[in-house]
């Protein structure tokens, strides 16, 4: 299990990296869309309305990248709130098809398993009440 808890923590960091590639190129574009708005003469208010947008989704991918990297190191590292921010954001991750979807499912396939839970320091879950054999 300890290779699949490293191997989860490389696959954050590298969507968490594909994140902030796409956030900060999307910034880039924002910033050159307001430039070429400014110098444009006659340039509308859809052109500074792209540049807003443009921003506004690229703010989130990159914040969400950094975020995604972060947690990748934590599960390296073994860290009790990275095991439980990993899943927090698998749930989201999820809708993101198909590498987000496979990701989260791979996050809680590994995580909740017993054996990962002890190597961050969690208890295996009891096991569940199962009707009992009498006379055996």
């Amino acid at each position: 299990m300890r290779l699949h808890v490293d191997l989860l923590g490389w696959l954050h960091a590298v969507w968490g990296a594909f994140g902030v590639l796409t956030g900060v190129s999307l910034l880039v574009l924002a910033a050159g869309t307001r430039v070429a708005v400014g110098e444009a003469a006659g340039a509308g208010d859809s052109a500074q309305a792209a540049a807003i947008l443009l921003a506004v989704c690229g703010t989130p991918l990159a914040l969400g990248g950094v975020l995604f990297i972060v947690v990748g190191r934590m599960l390296r590292r073994r860290r009790q709130r990275g095991r439980l921010a990993a899943l927090v954001l698998a749930g989201p991750d999820m809708v993101l098809v198909p590498f987000g979807t496979a990701l989260g499912i791979y996050t809680f396939w590994v995580l909740l398993n017993d054996d990962a839970r002890r190597e961050f320091g969690r208890p295996p879950r009891a096991p569940l009440p199962g009707p009992t054999v009498e006379g055996a």
